[in-house]
């Protein structure tokens, strides 16, 4: 089919308070065309497309869809241009069956209500001819796989007169066999004229199946490629904003820095969880950062909330000072000297109602159990001193935390696992969102914490920081551990190398 642009937004911005979310973007989408949408978190990716499916309005730029100017007034409107949306987590009804999913809403009617044996055999003819499926259409949805309702999910929004299908991460729950499968899907639909759009972070399901690719970084249009054209190493530095050929100068020699001392405080061996990360090594020794580096959602938070025991693994062993242990919960990783710093401080590490005191000795407490509870005087003296030690900027100890700043609140939390004593620090991006006074605080105290031989496993987004405080670094892409690097090694570009998959 001759290609021609379905869509074309231009000069597209969108503003919140205190944040511009998109500032002059342009984005076109081709018939008989996929095309992935690329870049890190907060680059604007979520909000482009909620401007697209009607759920925000843009601030300033226009759209025109089949060469026609549009507004999309609400994602109803959205369907009803034409504009069908596919996301990470299925809005179906488990529930019900297979065609009472599809057909919901346009159910076939009879003079006394619904025509039960017409729906079975058009969800059954809509699914094989749309989707190459051969399912039984009366089955409950939920007793499929992710991947079928997925596909479930594609159908019904085929079935309405669809010219545009935005798929937002949509395989980031299936494995190899079903994310092929999918694909086989929509190469067929590609072929019979239907512009596609694909958001995902797996580098090589973008080149599996993708025409051209835009990026976007910061909520700035960075370019449009032709997929094959640009090669992984050059999509990488465009989502991060760094020049492999800039960055040599700047490289940090590592060959004298220590990687800790000569003994192994963890040993994991096959750790992985079935769909959710693939069973991976790694070592750490006392006193050793190790960082943990790969673009978002390859699979470095997976990696941490598996080692803390946020998430159960499905397989492997740890082994802690040359031990076997059996880490079944958050309980039982604090009760074997571990700490923990999530990703989203706001909704997974802090409570924000309670006291910067309360806050902080949450994890201790937890730890000497209900049958040990500490004293009000030991609690103020504990958050007292990691106030000081952290310089924790409160008026007192029992301010509420979600009255300080992003950076003060990231203190509150370290000092919570500190208070702790623990031989093992995860910290999950412990920069993220805070001023660069604060974040270099942040990153002189796990220093020092090193030094006192606490061993730290490191993430962060910002691939600089991961090379600056890294005494060996593993790299993450698509859920799974593909490379390590150490000494002279740890450097820009030979790290985006690696995740790139290109001969460092």
């Amino acid at each position: 089919m001759e290609d021609q642009t379905m869509l074309s937004m231009k000069d597209i911005s969108k503003y919140f308070p205190g944040v511009r979310a998109l500032s002059g973007v342009n984005f076109s989408l081709r018939s008989g065309e996929i095309h992935a949408l690329m870049g890190q978190n907060g680059a604007g990716k979520s909000t482009l497309i909620k401007i697209l499916t009607g759920v925000y309005k843009p601030d300033t730029g226009t759209i025109v869809l089949k060469g026609k100017p549009v507004q999309v007034e609400s994602p109803e409107h959205a369907q009803a241009l034409g504009i069908a949306t596919v996301y990470q987590e299925v809005n179906l009804c488990p529930n019900l069956s297979v065609a009472e999913n599809l057909l919901l809403g346009r159910e076939p009617r009879k003079v006394w209500g619904i025509s039960w044996k017409t729906m079975l055999s058009e969800a059954k003819k809509n699914i094989k001819e749309k989707l190459d499926l051969d399912i039984d259409p009366a089955r409950p949805l939920g007793s499929y796989s992710l991947a079928i309702q997925q596909m479930v999910a594609i159908a019904r929004s085929l079935c309405v007169r669809s010219d545009i299908l935005i798929l937002d991460e949509p395989t980031s729950s299936l494995d190899e066999a079903e994310v092929e499968r999918l694909f086989l899907i929509l190469r067929k639909l590609k072929q019979e004229g239907l512009a596609i759009l694909f958001v995902t972070h797996f580098l090589d399901q973008v080149y599996a199946v993708s025409d051209r690719i835009t990026v976007l970084r910061n909520g700035e249009f960075v370019g449009t490629t032709v997929a094959s054209e640009l090669s992984k190493i050059n999509l990488i530095s465009q989502m991060v904003g760094k020049d492999p050929a800039e960055l040599v100068a700047n490289v940090v020699n590592r060959e004298k820095r220590s990687s800790g001392t000569e003994q192994e405080i963890l040993n994991i061996h096959g750790l992985g969880k079935t769909g959710y990360l693939k069973p991976f090594d790694l070592s750490l020794h006392r006193g050793e950062i190790v960082g943990l580096a790969g673009l978002l959602g390859s699979g470095r938070t997976e990696t941490a909330k598996l080692l803390f025991a946020a998430e159960r693994a499905t397989e492997g062993t740890v082994y802690k000072d040359q031990r076997e242990v059996h880490l079944a919960s958050p309980r039982d990783a604090i009760m074997e000297g571990m700490g923990f710093c999530p990703e989203d401080r706001k909704t997974e590490g802090l409570v924000g109602d309670l006291s910067v005191r309360e806050n902080i000795i949450l994890a201790l407490q937890a730890k000497q159990g209900i049958l040990r509870y500490l004293s009000r005087k030991d609690q103020e003296e504990i958050a007292q001193n990691f106030i000081k030690v952290l310089d924790i900027k409160t008026p007192n100890a029992e301010r509420p935390v979600k009255t300080l700043s992003g950076g003060n609140q990231q203190k509150v939390l370290l000092a919570r696992w500190l208070a702790t004593k623990p031989s093992i620090l995860i910290l999950d991006e412990p920069t993220r969102g805070i001023d660069v006074g604060a974040k270099a605080e942040i990153l002189q105290r796990i220093q020092q914490l090193r030094n006192e031989g606490i061993s730290i496993v490191f993430i962060s987004s910002e691939l600089e920081e991961v090379v600056a405080t890294s005494d060996r670094i593993v790299v993450f892409r698509d859920k799974k551990k593909v490379a390590e690097a150490e000494g002279s090694d740890i450097e820009e570009p030979t790290i985006m190398r690696l995740i790139a998959q290109e001969d460092a």
